[in-house]
C-alpha cells in the first residue's frame, strides 16, 4: 500500500512536469521578428503590442499543436460563421481588358463615389480561396470594426467566389496584371482614399512581387502577407510531399476547389485555344499535377516545377519600399520556412517579418474552447501603426 506522503510526492512531481511542460511550450511560442533594426518596419513593429510586447507571442491551442492540424483544421472552417465572422458583401464585376471577369466584394457597402472613405482594405484570397472563407471575413470584419473603420474589398480571382470565367486566360503566383488592374480601378474611383492590403498564400505572393515590381509607384500604402510562400519552388515541393494528412484531407479538399470551378466552367474551358486535357484535369490527385496539366500549358512553362521557378517572389522583397509585414509559421507544410528570405528582411528598412513557431498554412489558431485566428490582432494593429 502506498503511503500518504508517497502519494503526495507522486502528485507533486506530476505538477511540476506538467508546469515545466507548459511553460516552456508558451515560451517556445515567442513571435520572432526579423527586420533592420533601425529601419521603418522595425519602428512599425514596435507600436504594435500583439508582435513587440514582453507577453508578444503565439500559443498554439493545444489539439492544433502541429502545422498540417492547424492546416487542416483552417481549410475545415472555411465555412465557419460566428460573431466575428458574419459578414453581407455587396459585390461588384469587374469586366478585365482581356474579357475575364473579377469579382469585388464589398464590406460594410461599396462607398459611394461622393462619399470617398478614408481607408480602403484590398483583400487577396489564396488558391482556390474568396471572399467566403472563415478567415477572409474574419479580416473584413476586424477591419472594419477596427480603429480605422476601412471599407473592405475583396478581389476574387478569375472562377473563384462564384466568379465565372469569361475568358480562357485563368490566374497564378506571379501574374499581378488582375491586381494592378483592380487597385487602379479603386484609386480612379476613390483617389483620396489611402489603400492598404492583405494577401494570404499565392494572392500574398501576388502582392509581395506587386510591391517589389512597382516598389515607390504602389498604389498601396501598406501590405500585409500572410503565408507567402516567397520561394514557389520549395512550397510546390512541398505541397506535393506525401503524408497522411496532406493525402487523405488537405488534398483532397484543395482538388475538390480546383475541380468544381473546371466543372461550373466547362464551357469556356473546352473553347479555350490552349486545349486543356479536362479528363486528365479531373483525374489529377495532386496540385502539381493541375499546375502541368492547366497553369503551365497555359503560361508556356515546360512543367509545374519551371512554372515554380518563374512565380518565386524571393528577390522582389528587395525592391519593396512601402511598409510591409509578413506573418509565416515555421511549422507551415504548404510554405516552408526554408523558402522564407529572412536575410532579405533584415535588410530592407520598410519590410518586418513575424515568425512564429506554431501556425501552419494561414491557420494560426489559438485558444482551447473556441480556437481564434491569432493574426487578427496583428494585422489591425500594424494598419492602425502606419496610420498613427
Amino acid at each position: 500500500m502506498i503511503s500518504l506522503e508517497k502519494k503526495l510526492g507522486y502528485a507533486a512531481a506530476a505538477g511540476a512536469t506538467v508546469y515545466y511542460g507548459v511553460s516552456k511550450y508558451v515560451e517556445n511560442s515567442r513571435v520572432e521578428i526579423v527586420a533592420d533594426q533601425s529601419g521603418e518596419g522595425q519602428r512599425l513593429i514596435s507600436q504594435c503590442a500583439s508582435l513587440s510586447s514582453p507577453h508578444a507571442r503565439l500559443v498554439p491551442t493545444p489539439y492544433l499543436c502541429s502545422g498540417m492540424l492547424q492546416t487542416v483544421y483552417c481549410t475545415s472552417q472555411a465555412l465557419k460563421q460566428d460573431a466575428g465572422s458574419r459578414v453581407e458583401y455587396v459585390r461588384e464585376s469587374k469586366e478585365m481588358e482581356d474579357g475575364g471577369t473579377v469579382s469585388l466584394d464589398w464590406y460594410p457597402e461599396q462607398p459611394a463615389r461622393d462619399d470617398e472613405p478614408r481607408v480602403i482594405a484590398v483583400v487577396v484570397p489564396g488558391l482556390g480561396g474568396s471572399a467566403y472563407e472563415y478567415h477572409v471575413r474574419s479580416v473584413a470584419r476586424r477591419l472594419a470594426e477596427g480603429k480605422q473603420r476601412m471599407h473592405v474589398v475583396v478581389s476574387n480571382h478569375r472562377g473563384s467566389g462564384r466568379t465565372p470565367l469569361t475568358s480562357g486566360r485563368l490566374y497564378n503566383a506571379y501574374d499581378t496584371s488582375d491586381l494592378r488592374d483592380v487597385l487602379a480601378h479603386i484609386h480612379e474611383r476613390y483617389p483620396q482614399a489611402a489603400l492598404v492590403a492583405v494577401g494570404f498564400s499565392l494572392g500574398a505572393n501576388l502582392l509581395t512581387r506587386y510591391l517589389g515590381e512597382l516598389g515607390d509607384r504602389a498604389l498601396v500604402r501598406a501590405a500585409v502577407a500572410v503565408s507567402c510562400p516567397f520561394d514557389t519552388e520549395i512550397a510546390g515541393r512541398a505541397l506535393s510531399a506525401p503524408g497522411l494528412l496532406n493525402d487523405h484531407l488537405f488534398q483532397p479538399n484543395l482538388m475538390a476547389t480546383v475541380k468544381r470551378v473546371v466543372t461550373r466552367n466547362l464551357d469556356v474551358i473546352r473553347a479555350s485555344p490552349i486545349n486543356y486535357d479536362v479528363d486528365a484535369i479531373m483525374r489529377a490527385t495532386r496540385m502539381s499535377e493541375i499546375d502541368d496539366l492547366v497553369t503551365a500549358r497555359a503560361y508556356g512553362h515546360k512543367d509545374c516545377w519551371a512554372y515554380y521557378r518563374a512565380a518565386s517572389s524571393v528577390e522582389f522583397v528587395d525592391r519593396i519600399r512601402k511598409p510591409f509585414l509578413a506573418i509565416n509559421a515555421r511549422d507551415d507544410p504548404v510554405t516552408p520556412v526554408q523558402g522564407v528570405p529572412q536575410e532579405r528582411f533584415a535588410r530592407n528598412p520598410a519590410t518586418a517579418l513575424a515568425l512564429v513557431r506554431h501556425g501552419g498554412h494561414i491557420g494560426f489558431f489559438t485558444g482551447v474552447v473556441r480556437p481564434r485566428i491569432w493574426y487578427l490582432d496583428p494585422v489591425a494593429e500594424y494598419f492602425d501603426a502606419v496610420f498613427a
